[in-house]
C-alpha cells in the first residue's frame, strides 16, 4: 500500500493555478496554447526529471528488503521521504531570494538540478557497495537514507521554483495548465523511476519477457539507470540554463502572487497555526492516519517476505495509474457545497475495513502461493489489484475531500501561504506515523531458529536460543542449516492496535470535523475583526 508515495509534490500548485484559473473566466479570457506549446513542453518535462528521484526512491525499500534489511532499518530510510512533506519550512527562501541576473527561478532549478545529476552519478559509483548483497555485506542504510533525502530535498527546492517560474512562463490565460503538466509529467517520471526500472532491473522478468537466452542479471542495473539519469540531468539542466530565458512577472502576477518577503512570511505562517480552528484542524490531520499506518508502511514488504517478487509488485502500479487520475474527476461532484468533508468522513470506515482485508491477504499468502515462487497463481495478483484498487478509491476520497476543504477554507489573500501550510500538514500526518511503524515492528516480532523446512510448523524444536533478531543471529541461524521463524508477527499486532486505535479516532474525529466544517469561512481568516483581536 506503499504505491502513492509521489503526490505531495503535486499539491503546492492546486489552489494557485485554480485561483488563475477563475481568474480567467471572469475575465473572459479562454484558453490559449498559441505560443506556449514550447513552454507547456519544458515544464513536462522539467516535472518529468522531478519524477525520476521519487520513483527510484520508491524502489529502494523494496531493493533493500531482498537484501535483508530490517523494519528498523527500513525506518530510517522512510526519512527520505519527509523533504516534499516539510519543504514548506524553506519554500519562503526560494520565493524570496535570487539572482536578477540570472532570474528569480531559475537561481534555484538551475543549481538544483545540476546536484541532482551529480548526487546520481556518485550513486551510481557506489550504490552496489551501499546495497549490499544480503549476505556477507549487509546494507549501509544510513549512507542511502542521507543520499536519498538530499536527492529528494533537491527535487523538492526544484519543485518550489518550477511551481513558481510556471506563473510567469506560460500566458496568464494558460496558467491553469501548469497543474496538468505537473500532474502528467511527474506521474510518468514516477513511473520510469520506479516501475519501468523495478521490471528491467529483474533478471526474472527479464528472462521471461525479453531474453531469449537466460541471463544472470536484467536489462538494466541501477547504477548504469542512476547513471543514465545522472547524466540526462546535467545535459538537460545546461540546455535549458542557456537556451531558455525567464520571462519578468507582470504585474497582475506580482498584485495575484505578491512575494510577501522572508520575515512576512515566517510570520503569517505562525498567525495562520495560532488560530483555533487551524490548531484543531492540524490536530486532525497529524493523527488520523496513524490509522492506516500498518497497511501503508508494511503491507508491501511483508508481501516481499513472503516470496511475492518486486517487480511484480511494482507492475501493479500500472492500472492505478489512470485510476488515480480518473478518481478526482469522478469525485469532483461529491466534494463541491458545503460540507466537502462529508466525504472523507465516509471513507474512514471502509479504508479500516480494507485494512483487515489486506492484512488476512497477507497471511494467506503463504498458503496460495505454496514455495511456487516462479509459479504464482494469476488469481493471487488479481486478488491483490482488486484490493488495492478499492483501497485507492478510499484514499482518493479522503484526499480530494481534505484539498476541497483547504480551498475553500484558506484566506484568499495569502492562498498559496495558506493552502501550502494545510497540505504539508495533511502530508506529515501520513509520514511520521508509517516511520514509527516501520521502528516498532521489530521490537514486538518475536523468532526463533528452527531447523530449515519446519518454519511453518509451530510444533518444531528450537535449534538453539537463537532469537533471529539481528543479522549476525540470523546468518548463525543459516550457519547450522536453520532458517529463522516468526513466532509472533508484529505486523498483524499493529494491524490490530491501527484498527482499535482508529474506531475510536472515528468516534471522536467525526464530531471533530463536522463542527470544524459548520464554522462560517471567515472563521479561518487571517485578516478579521477575530483574529486581530486574539
Amino acid at each position: 500500500m506503499t504505491l502513492r508515495k509521489r503526490t505531495e509534490s503535486l499539491e503546492r500548485k492546486k489552489l494557485l493555478t485554480n485561483q488563475n484559473s477563475a481568474d480567467i473566466q471572469d475575465n473572459h479570457e479562454p484558453s490559449d496554447l498559441r505560443g506556449d506549446y514550447g513552454n507547456i513542453a519544458i515544464l513536462f518535462f522539467l516535472y518529468v526529471l522531478q519524477g525520476i528521484p521519487l520513483g527510484i526512491g520508491q524502489a529502494i525499500p523494496m531493493l533493500l528488503q531482498n537484501r535483508g534489511a530490517s523494519y528498523k532499518e527500513q525506518a530510517e530510510f522512510s526519512f527520505a521521504y519527509w523533504p516534499f512533506s516539510i519543504k514548506l519550512l524553506w519554500a519562503p527562501l526560494v520565493d524570496s531570494i535570487y539572482f536578477k541576473a540570472i532570474g528569480r527561478r531559475k537561481s534555484w532549478m538551475i543549481p538544483t538540478q545540476y546536484l541532482i545529476g551529480i548526487f546520481m552519478l556518485i550513486l551510481s559509483q557506489h550504490v552496489s557497495t551501499w546495497l549490499g548483497d544480503g549476505h556477507a555485506n549487509m546494507p549501509r542504510v544510513p549512507v542511502i537514507t542521507l543520499i536519498f533525502f538530499s536527492l529528494n530535498f533537491l527535487a523538492a527546492t526544484q519543485d518550489i521554483a518550477v511551481d513558481g517560474w510556471a506563473l510567469s512562463m506560460l500566458k496568464r490565460r494558460n496558467v491553469s495548465h501548469a497543474s496538468t503538466c505537473n500532474s502528467v509529467g511527474q506521474t510518468f517520471g514516477y513511473f520510469l523511476g520506479y516501475v519501468v526500472f523495478m521490471a528491467f532491473e529483474s533478471k526474472e522478468f527479464c528472462n521471461k519477457y525479453i531474453y531469449s537466452i537466460p541471463k544472470d542479471e536484467g536489462l538494466v542495473t541501477l547504477s548504469g539507470f542512476l547513471y543514465f539519469w545522472g547524466i540526462t540531468f546535467l545535459v538537460t539542466t545546461t540546455l535549458v540554463g542557456f537556451l531558455k530565458k525567464e520571462n519578468k512577472e507582470t504585474r497582475e502576477q506580482l498584485e495575484e502572487h505578491p512575494d510577501l518577503g522572508i520575515k512576512e512570511t515566517y510570520h503569517m505562517l505562525w498567525k495562520i497555526i495560532k488560530m483555533k480552528p487551524v490548531m484543531l484542524l492540524a490536530t486532525i490531520l497529524l493523527t488520523v492516519k496513524v490509522s492506516f499506518s500498518a497497511c501503508d508502511a508494511v503491507t508491501s514488504l511483508k508481501l516481499i517476505d513472503h516470496g511475492i517478487p518486486k517487480e511484480k509488485l511494482a507492475l501493479l502500479a500500472v492500472p492505478l495509474v489512470p485510476l488515480q487520475l480518473l478518481l478526482p474527476l469522478v469525485m469532483s461532484k461529491h466534494i463541491t457545497g458545503k460540507y466537502p468533508m462529508n466525504f472523507y468522513i465516509k471513507a474512514i470506515p471502509y479504508r479500516l475495513m480494507l485494512t483487515l482485508v489486506t492484512a488476512a491477504i497477507v497471511w494467506a499468502t503463504p498458503l496460495i502461493i505454496g514455495g511456487r515462487f516462479d509459479d504464482i497463481p494469476i488469481y493471487f495478483y488479481i486478488l491483490l489489484l482488486v484490493t488495492y484498487s478499492f483501497y485507492q478509491v478510499f484514499l482518493y476520497a479522503m484526499f480530494c475531500s481534505a484539498m476541497s476543504f483547504f480551498a475553500k477554507i484558506s484566506d484568499p489573500k495569502i492562498g498559496g501561504t495558506y493552502m501550502t501550510l494545510l497540505n504539508t500538514l495533511h502530508n506529515l500526518g501520513g509520514n511520521w506515523p508509517n516511520t514509527l511503524i516501520l521502528w516498532v515492528i521489530d521490537l514486538i516480532t518475536w523468532k526463533s531458529c528452527v531447523a530449515d523446512g519446519s518454519e511453518r510448523d509451530f510444533s518444531a524444536p528450537k535449534l538453539n536460543n537463537n532469537t533471529c533478531i539481528t543479522h549476525g543471529e540470523q546468518e548463525d541461524c543459516l550457519s547450522i542449516n536453520g532458517k529463522c521463524r516468526i513466532d509472533i508477527d508484529g505486523y498483524y499486532i499493529e494491524i490490530i492496535l491501527c484498527l482499535i486505535y482508529g474506531i475510536i479516532w472515528y468516534k471522536w474525529g467525526r464530531s471533530k470535523i463536522n463542527q470544524l466544517q459548520r464554522l462560517p469561512v471567515k472563521a479561518w481568516h487571517v485578516f478579521n475583526s477575530k483574529s486581530k483581536s486574539s
